[in-house]
């Protein structure tokens, strides 16, 4: 219990429900940090499919205030986060049993509760935000079908609090699929901890995606990575002196509690047999991790390619397929 307490500590100090409150809930209520336009897909880079186009149409329609914040700050998120929720879409056809995801720390929810709205009962998904100002957004366009959203940061969802909960009870035999979207680097570097923490609520040979912001081995190469974001694609949605206040007020804090991407799947290792990195932009990557091969090959099998320009992609081993990399790093 102690090493846990320690844990909570650590959370609770963490920049994201601290120094960084305020600038979340100001973007999430919309009075600060809105693009110029509302980011949309480019509909060129993913597979014409009906499906598809049904997701991307749905998930544009639900969009609160943070996500079109963050949409247009990090390059071709938006198209890989519709990639992603396709494949989860196309995996959940072959399941017997309704899917479970847990998306955590993805403000609004918007991908899950598309999912669950569009999936007809297939996909039954669990967002959570520490802002009450996502919940509003959440619930916008009337109360999701088979999706829910829990205010409240992370390590704050325990199994005690999914199971003495009415509304959340039905997920406290744990997820199918859970996303972990820019959350761990809000708070603190200990991925090794912060997986540990998430990965109760996983099922066995459930699938665990990471998305976040890593560091590059050469600092130059970090910074350059940086600059095409800034002006090769960000400069679209948001004027520069905003650009720059967010690099003072919230990227410079980010930095400290980022890690390498060596270094994650070092983490992911100690947890997970399979880990394969899924999707880079510029400092960005996606990886996803089971203890189940199989699991993890029909996710990936339902994947389309990356949605994005080729300069933006860095990392060699994108889209090479499942691989026990993370198992043989844990044998290391």
């Amino acid at each position: 219990m102690r090493g846990l307490d320690d844990f909570l500590a650590e959370c609770d100090r963490g920049p994201r429900i601290n120094e960084l409150t305020g600038f979340f809930a100001a973007t999430a209520a919309g009075q600060s940090g809105m693009p110029i336009r509302k980011p949309s897909v480019d509909a060129r880079l993913l597979p014409s499919d009906d499906l598809l186009r049904g997701l991307v149409g749905l998930h544009a329609a639900r969009q609160g205030f943070f996500d079109q914040h963050y949409h247009g700050s990090i390059p071709y998120r938006l198209e890989e986060e519709c990639r992603m929720a396709y494949a989860m879409l196309k995996y959940a056809r072959y399941c017997l049993a309704p899917l479970s995801l847990y998306s955590l720390g993805t403000a609004e929810g918007t991908m899950a509760r598309t999912l669950s709205e569009l999936s007809g009962g297939k996909i039954r998904s669990l967002s959570c935000s520490p802002n009450a100002e996502n919940y509003k957004c959440f619930m916008a366009y009337g109360e999701p079908p088979g999706a829910d959203l829990f205010v409240g940061p992370f390590h704050r969802l325990t199994k005690d609090v999914l199971s003495s909960d009415v509304r959340l009870a039905k997920f406290a035999s744990g997820f199918d699929f859970i996303l972990e979207d820019t959350t761990f680097q809000m708070y603190s570097p200990n991925r090794l901890k912060q997986i540990e923490f998430v990965t109760q609520h996983l099922k066995d040979g459930g699938i665990f995606v990471f998305v976040e912001k890593f560091r590059a081995a050469d600092e130059n190469d970090y910074a350059r990575r940086e600059w095409q974001k800034d002006f090769g694609f960000k400069a679209r949605y948001f004027p520069q002196d905003e650009i720059e206040k967010k690099k003072t007020a919230v990227l410079k804090t980010m930095f400290n509690n980022e890690v390498t991407l060596e270094e994650m799947f070092h983490a992911a290792g100690r947890h997970f047999n399979h880990c394969v990195l899924t999707w880079n932009s510029g400092n960005f990557c996606s990886l996803a991790a089971s203890n189940s091969r199989e699991n993890l090959n029909l996710f990936l099998s339902q994947m389309a390619d990356p949605a994005i320009p080729s300069e933006y992609v860095y990392e060699a081993s994108l889209n090479r397929g499942p691989t026990d990399y993370a198992a043989g790093l844990q044998q290391k």
